[in-house]
C-alpha cells in the first residue's frame, strides 16, 4: 500500500510511506491507519533513542560475545530501562532526584559514585540522601 498525500491539489507529493496491514484501506480508513502508523513509529523511535543515547548504551552491547552474550546484554539493558521507568511511576524520591538533575546520564553518574562510596542501607536511604544533597524537597512534604 502506498499513500501519496498531496496537500496543494496538483503539485509535488509531500508525503509517501508504505505499511503492511490486514485492515481494509479505503478513503474512509486511510487517514486513521496512517495516523496509527506514525504514532507507533514515533513511540518506537523515542524508546530506541532513549536506550541508545541517554545512559543505557544499547547499541554498544551488540557484537559482544560469540553466541549469547550480546542477547544477554541487550536483555539486561531492557530490564534496566523497565526498572527505571517503573521507578519513575511509583517512587516519589526517584522522580524528584531525576527532576533535580539535568539528564539521565548525570543521574547514573551520581548513582554510580554514591553506590561505590556510600554505605546507605537501601534504595530509599540513597534517594533521600540525593534529594537532600541536591537541595530538593519531596512534593507533599514541605
Amino acid at each position: 500500500m502506498r499513500i501519496d498525500r498531496n496537500r496543494r491539489g496538483a503539485g509535488k507529493v509531500l508525503y509517501r510511506n508504505a505499511w503492511v496491514t490486514t485492515h481494509t484501506i479505503d478513503d474512509e480508513t486511510v487517514i486513521d491507519i496512517a495516523a496509527s502508523g506514525r504514532c507507533r513509529w514515533k513511540i518506537e523511535n523515542e524508546n530506541n533513542n532513549v536506550l541508545k543515547n541517554y545512559g543505557y548504551y544499547f547499541d554498544h552491547n551488540f557484537g559482544c560475545g560469540q553466541q549469547h552474550l550480546a542477547n544477554l546484554m541487550a536483555t539486561l539493558v531492557l530490564l534496566a530501562y523497565l526498572l527505571y521507568t517503573t521507578l519513575d511511576w511509583v517512587d516519589t524520591y526517584y522522580r524528584t532526584v531525576r527532576g533535580l538533575l539535568p539528564s539521565r546520564r548525570i543521574f547514573f553518574e551520581h548513582l554510580r559514585a554514591l553506590a561505590v562510596f556510600s554505605s546507605r542501607r537501601h534504595w530509599g536511604h540513597l534517594m533521600r540522601f540525593m534529594v537532600k544533597g541536591l537541595n530538593g524537597t519531596i512534593p507533599g512534604t514541605g
